[in-house]
């Protein structure tokens, strides 16, 4: 079985900023540079076949390239705890667009669509039983995180080893966007 997902690279020089404002509450489990990544569709445990007529399916798929801003900081929370802290993605029109025509190719490639909301974001950690106040001062020092816009050009297919060290993600097949 493959776990797999659909999201974007993040570009290098993004990664390393990133990198700088992960730390700062020991409750946290921050994720290395390499693997950031924003996620357009999570799409689970698939066998060969299946996935193969998921590549399939993405490759069909014309969207523009667009640029990509990571802009502010956030966390999900669950029962007032935190779940995850985040940088957030300005929602250009274009991402967007890319992120309904992945879901469409994924249906059409015999895939449930997913139900939770689109909500563009980079993890930058994991958290578990921690309670809103123990971020806030982290959530308040990067709430005015702005990073220079970086050119999106493809989209990728990976896929998800999970392992005790937390997931390692390997890139599987990148589509190419059309040239805006």
């Amino acid at each position: 079985m493959l776990r797999l997902f659909v999201g974007l690279e993040i570009a290098a020089p993004i990664k390393a900023e990133l990198a700088k404002i992960s730390s700062g509450f020991p409750e946290a489990s921050w994720i290395v540079p390499e693997n950031l990544h924003m996620t357009l569709n999570f799409i689970g445990d698939v066998n060969e076949c299946v996935a193969e007529d998921i590549d399939e399916a993405l490759r069909g798929i014309e969207a523009a390239s667009f640029d990509l801003t990571i802009k502010g900081v956030g966390y999900f929370e669950s029962r007032n705890k935190v779940r995850a802290v985040w940088a957030g993605v300005a929602a250009e029109p274009d991402l967007r667009h890319l992120h309904a025509k992945v879901a469409q190719a994924l249906i059409l490639a015999g895939q449930e669509p997913e139900h939770r909301k689109f909500r563009p974001h980079v993890t930058l950690a994991r958290l578990k039983r921690v309670p809103v106040t123990a971020v806030a001062g982290y959530l308040e020092a990067q709430a005015e995180l702005l990073l220079p816009p970086y050119s999106v050009d493809y989209f990728t297919l990976f896929r998800s080893h999970l392992g005790h060290a937390g997931a390692a993600y390997e890139a599987l097949a990148r589509y190419q966007l059309n040239a805006s």
